[in-house]
């Protein structure tokens, strides 16, 4: 069965790993932030989504979502600092 979760943790990670890092925050354009908050956004749905799904492979837990949330949380704060 196929997870979307997983399928997009590798290029979430990566995209979270770079922002993470304060010297690269003011480094990035603000595409690149929305992008981030739009890659962010999609994946915090998609595990909301999938938290009272039947389908075992699609569940997700509270732990999940509430990453998905403070990462969506991040990086809406990471764009607007950077466009005040």
């Amino acid at each position: 069965m196929f997870n979307w979760n997983m399928a997009v943790w590798p290029r979430k990670m990566s995209l979270m790993s770079s922002q993470n890092d304060p010297s690269s925050a003011s480094d990035s354009s603000p595409r690149e932030l929305v992008r981030g908050v739009l890659i962010c956004f999609d994946t915090f749905a998609r595990i909301r989504g999938g938290r009272d799904s039947i389908l075992g492979a699609n569940r997700s837990t509270s732990q999940h979502e509430q990453r998905a949330f403070d990462d969506l949380a991040q990086a809406i704060t990471r764009l607007r600092s950077t466009l005040e």
